[in-house]
């Protein structure tokens, strides 16, 4: 395998990345469009359909606790999480959605889902949608196997 790439691959690979980067942009806006939250803001409000603890949530979103719990502490203050008692140790270890934060999940939850269908879902016919899914398990195995 050659450790260099052929312009052309050089070009696939430019367009490919762009195209992620123009999807992501247009998702985020989106997003903050219909409902004020930014993409890591809606990654915390789904993954929290239960309460979790700190160190879980960072696991789950494959972030630095810090940067989670700073993320937190903006969201605490905009009323979307609570943070809870531990039971085991009374420290304020967990987290949890607020009943403003359910509702934001679930608005975001529905928008996020239609740009998703409108950008990317409506423009794939079933042929490229099960290529793109079938190259991008082949990638997840080699990267991450297991």
């Amino acid at each position: 395998m050659a450790e260099t790439l052929e312009p052309a691959e050089w070009e696939f690979w430019d367009t490919w990345m762009r195209a992620q980067r123009l999807v992501l942009r247009e998702l985020d806006q989106g997003l903050q469009r219909a409902c004020g939250i930014s993409k890591a803001e809606f990654s915390v409000l789904v993954r929290l359909r239960r309460p979790m603890r700190v160190g879980e949530l960072a696991d789950a979103l494959d972030w630095e606790k810090s940067r989670v719990s700073h993320l937190l502490t903006r969201m605490e203050n905009r009323g979307l999480v609570r943070r809870i008692e531990d039971g085991a140790t009374g420290r304020r270890t967990g987290i949890e959605l607020t009943g403003e934060g359910r509702r934001t999940a679930e608005r975001a939850t529905l928008a996020h889902g239609g740009n998703i269908r409108r950008l990317v879902l409506d423009e794939l016919t079933p042929e490229q949608a099960a290529g793109i899914r079938s190259w991008s398990e082949h990638l997840i195995e080699r990267i991450e196997p297991g």
